[in-house]
């Protein structure tokens, strides 16, 4: 332990921030508190102020339990959650020493890049694992104020709140007769948030000029990116606990606007729909409200992908809706459904080297967790479809494992193929996937089989989860 911390510290020296802390060890490894595993002791006592309660052992030890159970990659330092007890618990009163006189300075964020659907790349910025810590006690106790002053239409990164909710909340209003709605694109959200107006924003209900302080110096922290620095002027970095609670209180004024201006809408994160009884009333919503988003929050509407629509032609949160009867449904939307069926012929690629047993533990954990989260859509028959398809390269995948002839044969057979017939398909020179189609393979690999086998299926998770 101490040859790594040794290096460590040597290491810094190379860091651009080695000289934004009080302290004369390693930016992103000190920290502030004695560290058990149910308990974190302050060092440091002072005035119950906000700081003070961030800094308290209960909260802190709250946020290090919390951060430890996300686990996650590791920063710029490059220690993992696995080293951030023992780390914790070497170096605590120098750092707790820096916040209280303002002079600790957070690490950059390490940038990782994840690609989205349209071949773009989302930027992710990974605090180190000691700034995680600090960030989730900050957002623990944000949370107790902002989270009374947020709309009731705000569903994402809220305790208690989820996708469905907000789901469910569109199809009411389907069913009351918005028949329209103005789906809003924020472009690039979380890269663009304007530092001083969530500063101004903040400054409201925070009194302790501490913790602003502290706040901005994660925003301004910068990006370490192939190993350059970056400053960070604008923006809040996707992949730390303080950015989805600071999303929300500054898309909170957004709300508050909207709800002003007696509208009825949802918003999952900086995913935003209006809805509307006409296609008029929709399109001067769009109209009225872009100004305010531009102008009073510096955020820039993508107007190639915001729109005026009808509902049956948005898809929000993976999801598309329709009315039956009088009432709103919903049901999968068919860019959901491709990249289901993209993850599954990855799932049961015929070349990736998994065994069996690994190759089912995925597919379980997939098609449970996709039936859980589309569970609300109307899918039945799409589902049957789905499951034939997926069969199909099921039994794909096994007839290639058995590879020899004689290995093929003596499968069939066990499986009370008639034994011509048997070794007469063992020996043809159809491919794997038309094979895969036929009548042999279809009733000796039953469905039945594969079931028992341990392979689950779309539709039989979907009746279960809809029983319940």
């Amino acid at each position: 332990m101490k040859g790594t911390m040794q290096k460590i510290f040597d290491d810094s020296k190379t860091c651009p921030q080695k000289n934004r802390t009080a302290s004369e060890g390693y930016a992103g490894g000190q920290t502030f508190i004695e560290i058990t595993e149910n308990n974190l002791t302050p060092n440091y006592q002072s005035e119950n102020g906000l700081l003070e309660r961030i800094l308290s052992s209960s909260n802190l030890n709250t946020a290090y339990k919390q951060v430890k159970r996300n686990k996650g990659a590791g920063g710029v330092d490059k220690m993992q959650v696995e080293s951030l007890k023992d780390y914790l618990v070497c170096h605590k009163d120098k750092l707790l020493a820096s916040i209280h006189k303002g002079k600790y300075r957070p690490n950059p964020v390490r940038r990782v890049d994840i690609p989205k659907e349209n071949g773009k790349k989302r930027q992710l910025g990974i605090p180190t694992v000691v700034d995680r810590v600090i960030q989730q006690s900050i957002a623990q106790q944000l949370q107790l104020i902002f989270a009374p002053e947020f709309s009731d239409h705000s569903y994402g990164f809220r305790p208690k709140h989820s996708a469905h909710q907000a789901l469910q909340k569109w199809q009411a209003y389907i069913t009351q007769g918005c028949g329209y709605a103005v789906d809003l694109d924020l472009e690039r959200f979380f890269d663009t948030v304007c530092h001083s107006k969530l500063i101004e924003v903040l400054s409201r209900k925070v009194k302790d000029g501490r913790v602003i302080s502290l706040i901005h110096k994660y925003l301004n922290a910068g990006v370490m990116k192939d190993g350059k620095f970056e400053e960070s002027y604008e923006g809040v970095a996707q992949g730390g606990p303080l950015s989805p609670l600071l999303s929300n209180i500054f898309l909170n004024e957004l709300d508050r606007e909207l709800e002003k201006r007696g509208h009825k809408f949802v918003r999952y994160a900086d995913d935003l729909v209006i809805f509307c009884r006409s296609q008029r009333s929709a399109e001067r919503t769009m109209k009225n409200i872009v100004p305010f988003i531009e102008k009073k929050l510096f955020l820039i509407v993508n107007r190639d992908k915001s729109k005026v629509a009808s509902n049956r032609n948005i898809r929000f949160l993976g999801y598309s809706f329709y009315k039956f009867r009088g009432k709103g449904r919903l049901r999968i939307h068919p860019r959901s459904v491709d990249k289901m069926r993209a993850r599954i012929r990855e799932l049961t690629s015929r070349s990736n080297g998994w065994g069996n047993d690994r190759r089912k533990v995925a597919l379980r954990q997939y098609v449970t967790g996709w039936v859980q989260y589309f569970k609300l859509a109307d899918m039945q028959k799409l589902l049957i479809k789905v499951d034939e398809w997926y069969r199909r390269r099921l039994r794909m995948v096994i007839w290639k494992q058995w590879k020899r002839i004689k290995t093929k044969g003596k499968n069939l057979i066990k499986l009370g193929v008639n034994k011509y017939k048997a070794w007469e398909w063992a020996n043809t020179r159809k491919g794997y996937w038309r094979l895969a189609h036929s009548w042999i393979l279809s009733t000796s690999i039953t469905n039945e089989r594969l079931r028992i086998t341990g392979y689950v299926f779309f539709s039989d998770c979907y009746r279960k989860v809809r029983s319940c």
